[in-house]
């Protein structure tokens, strides 16, 4: 069995092809035959013809996607559709893509989307012509294998969702710590930020106790397409937490270090299941690295947050360790050995310490004061900014032609 998929054209008359290819006497057959035996009202499959009393070969069926509700919307179907499907395979035969010794072995169902609103008739042949044809070639070559799947995955950007979803797979990333009680300042600061992928948008302790967890939502609004984190330091019951948080669209959640083995595994098992990123808060916990170490290798955190311990260089120097690879917010390389994910540090971080931060191996920084505190936030913002890389490309969409020539 071999499967395919190709969306070619915009407007109403944008065409997206899905595609089995398969023996008759296989899966696919089987499908193909139930198709035109076992008709529902609306998406009565149909074999694709290039003109009438002239099939094409390997023998095709047309599934449509969207209801079919009068004859107009049919004629669409049984006009253009269906000979640009017709003439897409036989194509693909006479240029070799499909086998010619395959023909009566092989069918293809093809499932076709024809919107209510298309009108335009050669645009219609034309767009399901070539997603048809590209549909097949994809299949019959397994495209996409699964390196360019899994190199895609976060960088793509569906037309139709109207946002990006963003995971943190690039980093350095900007946390911008909304730590206030006030929602028409917090409204304003969130204006003010740069429209950059870089910056992450932290509903601060502070606005969660005051307005309750509702408030990522409030964020969501104004930043659609924000990665917002929910800082709940949830110490119990954190997987009622962590569920009240995800149902308002964040995208990551803080757990407090504080609490128990038991508790912080339960709240990253929630944040797993609700497909979001964990945070363990270590502030106030006296040895992380002993704390990390005690969770179950299937509970780890996707970020381990450090605060800055001002008096934690000269103790260790003091102590005759080597500082190599020790910041002011503890060993961060040690930490990634044993999580195997992000770090942020917070806890002062001005523009002037953010290198320090990056050099000993931070994901992410994270500035409150020195941002919401000032006068011009984006100005602010840009200062930490101007020491990162250009945003992640996360501008790809469905619609680019990337197979490799």
């Amino acid at each position: 069995m071999f499967i395919g998929e190709a969306l070619i054209g915009d407007g109403d008359e944008l065409a997206h092809v899905d595609l089995l290819i398969g023996e008759k006497d296989g899966p696919v057959g089987n499908a193909f035959a139930n198709g035109l035996s076992q008709l529902s009202v609306g998406h009565t499959p149909l074999l694709s013809v290039i003109r009438p009393n002239l099939m094409t070969k390997p023998a095709t069926i047309i599934i449509p996607k969207v209801t079919v509700g009068d004859l107009e919307d049919a004629s669409k179907i049984f006009g253009p559709a269906q000979t640009a499907v017709g003439r897409a395979v036989a194509d693909c035969v006479e240029e070799g893509i499909i086998p010619k010794d395959k023909v009566e072995d092989w069918v293809i169902n093809a499932s076709v989307f024809i919107s209510p609103a298309a009108e335009d008739y050669r645009k219609i042949y034309q767009y399901n012509y070539a997603a048809t044809k590209l549909a097949i070639k994809r299949a019959l070559k397994g495209y996409p294998d699964i390196d360019k799947v899994l190199y895609e995955k976060d960088r793509g950007t569906h037309a139709i969702m109207g946002f990006k979803a963003i995971k943190l797979y690039e980093p350095p990333y900007l946390q911008v710590a909304l730590d206030l009680d006030n929602l028409e300042v917090m409204e304003r600061i969130i204006k003010q930020l740069p429209n950059r992928e870089r910056i992450l948008l932290e509903a601060g302790t502070p606005l969660v106790k005051k307005f309750g967890v509702g408030v990522v939502g409030k964020i969501r609004e104004l930043a659609p397409s924000g990665f917002i984190i929910a800082d709940l330091k949830t110490l119990d019951v954190g997987r009622v937490e962590v569920k009240m948080a995800a149902d308002e669209t964040a995208d990551a959640v803080a757990i407090s270090g504080l609490g128990t083995i038991e508790s912080i595994e339960k709240a990253i098992h929630e944040c797993q299941k609700q497909g979001i990123y964990s945070i363990l808060d270590m502030m106030n916990v006296d040895d992380f690295t002993k704390k990390l170490k005690k969770l179950n290798k299937e509970y780890l955190p996707d970020i381990v947050l450090l605060h800055r311990n001002v008096d934690l260089e000269s103790k260790l120097r003091a102590e005759g360790k080597n500082l190599d690879d020790v910041s002011a917010w503890g060993n961060i390389k040690e930490i990634k050995k044993i999580t195997g994910g992000l770090v942020a540090v917070a806890g002062g971080v001005t523009p002037e310490k953010a290198p320090e931060a990056f050099e000993k191996g931070a994901d992410i920084i994270i500035a409150g004061r020195y941002i919401i505190g000032s006068g011009d936030p984006r100005r602010a913002a840009e200062d930490f900014l101007a020491q990162m890389p250009v945003d992640p490309n996360h501008m790809r969409v469905v619609m680019e032609d990337d197979e490799q020539i």
